[in-house]
């Protein structure tokens, strides 16, 4: 079962990036490229039935895996960086995480009005990344079509906070 090996070849790395926090890194995973292939068709597969106009992938990891399922599902690949990455005109959303603050942002032609946008991380935690991913695409006169990760730590409810902007969430692997 694909989810029982992402979790077998993740890693843990206690206290990362502060005391307390339990990072899972993919490095393993992306050292593995018969399981990327893998990973990028059940991504594609579980969003097969949704209208997807674009994907945006969440900055870094998100890029990963958000930029092969874009081309497993044959549309565009919108990258939403941390502040002061992207080159052109931009629209900003900071927010609150587990372990401080930020700023994301995108340009601000990244998303025709009304496209039907699937937003891509590797890891669901508390949400407060993918809820600002979220209001930029808002922003931008798009609508959120679905949420797409490797993996989700249920535990931590960032799920919930999603399915006000929409129901359709979707994750690998999930502890």
């Amino acid at each position: 079962m694909l989810e029982a090996q992402i979790k077998q070849t993740l890693r843990d790395v206690t206290d990362f990036p502060k005391p307390g926090i339990i990072f899972k890194d993919i490095t393993p995973v992306l050292q593995n490229p018969q399981l990327c292939t893998e990973i990028t068709k059940a991504l594609a597969e579980q969003v097969k039935d949704l209208h997807i106009d674009a994907v945006a992938g969440i900055e870094s990891r998100g890029f990963l895996f958000g930029l092969a399922l874009a081309q497993a599902l044959q549309v565009p690949f919108v990258p939403i960086r941390k502040v002061g990455k992207l080159p052109y005109k931009t629209v900003q959303q900071s927010y609150d995480l587990e372990y401080g603050s930020a700023t994301l942002e995108v340009h601000e032609d990244a998303f025709k009005a009304g496209q039907n946008v699937l937003i891509h991380d590797d890891l669901l935690a508390t949400g407060g990344t993918v809820v600002a991913a979220s209001k930029l695409v808002e922003l931008l006169g798009a609508k959120v079509a679905g949420y797409s990760f490797l993996i989700s730590l249920d535990f931590l409810n960032g799920r919930e906070r999603l399915k006000a902007f929409c129901p359709q969430v979707f994750s690998l692997a999930r502890f």
